[in-house]
């Protein structure tokens, strides 16, 4: 036991909870042996859904916790007086150590807000941030920020190119991964005020790979690594993603539905479609970090199925046997 990630799960956030938040703790220690899995929420609920799968009893817990953090809720105020919300009775099992983890698919701004309250900050970060994976053409480039600093200064967005270069090195094995900031040009001159005064101090910073701005039109190609931005752009462009890829999924299955002919032709490039659909499935690297905790926070999606919960708790582990938040001190104090 003593080897294991502890990663609390907040069994009572997203739309599908507690079914697919159990399920999907049910599926990834079975498949893990790596990890222990505390389901926080209430605790006759979770039992009963959790009653309906086989897993090694010792590598689920449950931590009761009566309240519930709802999704139209104002986040300062739900964290400050739902004291016995599974959110963040969850956030203090990891600032408490007594969890190395914790993953929710609830409320964005209810764990923002906690992440900071609760969790706390790392010494010398001044914004954390969120960073999800975005599929493309040669793989996957990190997307940071994506929902946490509506109003970025120019010393957070540097931070953030710092933060991302750790967790993309780590994660997706790339030495020295390439950072972009994303502009409408990309000539230096280009941008609003933030990009340029960002700019060049992207360009100064010795602890990155910084290659330049980088045009909304080629994230796609995935010709750079770490995306960086304040949370407005990133959230846009996340959107953006994930209602292209459900749009473009539609009218594939209705032109194959159109005649025999395009339903025949369907079947015909069933496997290569599933393969090109699932390389831009946008859920496939499970949830996005909250990077500059003291804790590892990850926000999955609020419409995830078990699948994805699954995969964010996989996340924890690489994350925690990279020694991510180690890595990201001594990057910031360099």
């Amino acid at each position: 036991m003593e080897n294991k990630v502890v990663i609390a799960l907040d069994a009572m956030g997203g739309d599908y909870a507690p079914v697919e938040t159990v399920k999907g703790a049910a599926e990834a220690v079975n498949e893990n042996k790596g990890m222990k899995v505390i389901l926080v929420g209430r605790e006759e609920e979770i039992k009963s859904e959790l009653a309906k799968y086989t897993y090694e009893e010792a590598s689920i817990e449950i931590v009761n916790a009566t309240e519930i953090i709802d999704m139209g809720e104002v986040p300062t105020k739900a964290i400050r007086e739902k004291k016995d919300s599974s959110l963040v009775v969850a956030m203090k099992l990891v600032r408490d150590g007594k969890a190395d983890a914790i993953v929710s698919a609830g409320s964005t701004g209810a764990i923002l807000v906690g992440g900071q309250l609760v969790v706390g900050r790392i010494k010398g970060i001044k914004r954390p941030a969120l960073a999800p994976f975005l599929p493309s053409k040669n793989g996957f480039s990190l997307l940071i920020d994506c929902g946490a600093n509506v109003d970025a200064r120019p010393e957070h967005l540097v931070q953030f190119a710092q933060m991302g270069s750790v967790y993309f090195e780590n994660v997706m094995g790339k030495k020295n991964p390439t950072v972009g900031i994303v502009n409408i040009g990309t000539e230096e001159e280009k941008g609003n005020q933030l990009v340029k005064e960002t700019y060049p101090l992207l360009r100064d910073c010795k602890n990155i790979n910084f290659v330049g701005s980088v045009e909304a039109r080629d994230i796609a190609k995935g010709g750079t690594d770490i995306l960086v931005c304040e949370a407005f752009v990133g959230n846009v462009i996340l959107k953006f993603f994930e209602g292209v890829a459900k749009t473009f999924l539609g009218c594939i299955k209705e032109g194959i539905m159109k005649s025999l002919r395009t339903k025949i032709g369907g079947m015909l490039i069933k496997p290569a479609l599933k393969g090109l659909l699932k390389t831009f499935d946008v859920s496939s690297q499970g949830g996005a970090p909250l990077l500059g905790l003291k804790g590892l926070v990850v926000k999955a999606h609020g419409n995830s199925k078990s699948a994805e919960i699954k995969t964010a708790l996989g996340q924890c582990i690489t994350f925690k046997e990279n020694s991510i938040n180690e890595k990201i001190q001594d990057k910031i104090q360099a």
